[in-house]
């Protein structure tokens, strides 16, 4: 260096200062697909937290709904009882043949309607527990996203470090299957 501050870099300079103008571009270029995956991952696991819950709540809504069917179903039992003391009762001498014969048909009609609501239930849990299922169908879609944006984020990172282009390539295609697994799972 010269005392007026003139300085001739040698061709090793210029070599590093190309190197690191490169360096800059590609690290740049992963820092933004990591940054766009790391978004594209946050939504999908928002997703699959979302739709994890909507499955237990519609669970617990069975569940719910399978102790009112098995109160129904004890009530109608309770009617059976009844039922069948009064028909044991007609046996009986000295008693009022029509009061009981009247129990009868009366407890017959209240079991039909007891059985009717019932069954209804039951299918009401039914229903509640397939939509459960469809839901958690839908959360492992998501889940699969998630962990797919994951692995790609992974393999963004690895890349610069080792500056590998075949690993950016990787990361790209694990992310791209990553998207259609979120587009499969938001079309369900």
């Amino acid at each position: 260096m010269s005392e007026e501050g003139f300085e001739v870099p040698s061709p090793h300079d210029h070599a590093l200062e190309e190197v690191g103008h490169g360096a800059d571009e590609f690290s740049g270029r992963i820092a933004v697909m990591t940054a766009i995956l790391a978004t594209l991952g946050a939504m999908f696991g928002y997703e699959a937290g979302s739709t994890q819950n909507e499955a237990a709540l519609l669970k617990n809504d069975a569940a719910i709904t399978k102790t009112k069917a098995s109160d129904e179903w004890n009530f109608y039992q309770a009617k059976s009882n009844k039922q069948n003391l009064a028909e044991l009762a007609l046996s009986l001498p000295g008693i009022d043949q029509d009061k009981y014969k009247a129990d009868i048909e009366r407890y017959k009609k209240e079991k039909d309607d007891i059985k009717k609501e019932a069954d209804k239930l039951e299918a009401e849990v039914d229903r509640l527990d397939e939509q459960s299922e469809h839901q958690m169908h839908i959360h492992h879609q998501w889940a699969r996203a998630t962990t797919a944006e994951q692995i790609a984020i992974s393999l963004a990172a690895i890349t610069l470090l080792t500056r590998k282009k075949w690993l950016q390539y990787a990361a790209y295609g694990v992310a791209a299957i990553g998207i259609g697994l979120g587009l499969f799972a938001w079309f369900q």
